[in-house]
C-alpha cells in the first residue's frame, strides 16, 4: 500500500466538507467513508472537485443505470481494479445486471446486442483513447448525444479512480462480501 487511508486524528473540517457532496454527515468519517474516499481525502481540494464530476455520474448522469454500471465494470475488468469492481458488482446487480452479464463483462462478449455495443466503446476507449464513428452511430440507436457523452466521461473516471486505487493500493473494505474477480 502506498497510500493509507487518513487517519481519523487528521479528519478536520476541511475533509468534511470534501465529502459532503457525496457523503452524509453520519458517514463523513474512516468507518464510514471507505477506504478510497478515507484516502483521496489525503487532498481534499481535489477529492472535492473530482466528487462534483463522479456525483454527476452517478446520480444525475443521462445514462440508463444498468448500462452506466456494465460500462463501470468493463473498465474496473479491463483495468484488473479490484476495489471499483467489487464495489460496482453489487452496484449492477441492483441495477438490473444479471451474474451471465457480470461474467461477460470481464471478457467484453453480452447477448444482447446493444450491450455488446457499450462494451465494444469502453474497448475502444481503453485502447484507442476514441469512440469509432461505426460504434458512434451504434451507440445513438439508444443514446442521444448527452448519453454518449456521459458514456466518454464515466469510462475516463472510472479509468482515473482505478489508476489511482491500484495505485494507492486501496484495500477492499469488505473482501467477503461476495467475488471480486
Amino acid at each position: 500500500m502506498l497510500l493509507a487511508p487518513l487517519p481519523a486524528e487528521a479528519w478536520g473540517e476541511e475533509v468534511q466538507r470534501a465529502l459532503a457532496p457525496m457523503l452524509p454527515a453520519a458517514r463523513r468519517n474512516p468507518d464510514g467513508a471507505g477506504n478510497a474516499l478515507a484516502t483521496m481525502v489525503h487532498h481534499p481540494a481535489l477529492t472535492k472537485a473530482f466528487l462534483g464530476l463522479n456525483v454527476h455520474l452517478l446520480f444525475g448522469s443521462t445514462l440508463p443505470e444498468r448500462l452506466r454500471e456494465l460500462a463501470i465494470l468493463r473498465v474496473a475488468a479491463r483495468g484488473d481494479a479490484a476495489y471499483e469492481w467489487h464495489h460496482h458488482v453489487d452496484m449492477g446487480r441492483q441495477a438490473g445486471l444479471t451474474d451471465a452479464d457480470i461474467a461477460g463483462i470481464r471478457t467484453g462478449t453480452a447477448t444482447d446486442e446493444f450491450d455488446q455495443t457499450v462494451l465494444r466503446a469502453v474497448d475502444e476507449l481503453e485502447d484507442d483513447h476514441r469512440i469509432s464513428p461505426d460504434t458512434w452511430a451504434a451507440l445513438g440507436a439508444r443514446f442521444d448525444d448527452q448519453q454518449r457523452m456521459d458514456l466518454i466521461f464515466t469510462v475516463g473516471t472510472y479509468r482515473t479512480l482505478a489508476c489511482a486505487f491500484n495505485t494507492f493500493g486501496i484495500q477492499l473494505d469488505n473482501p467477503t462480501a461476495h467475488e471480486t474477480r
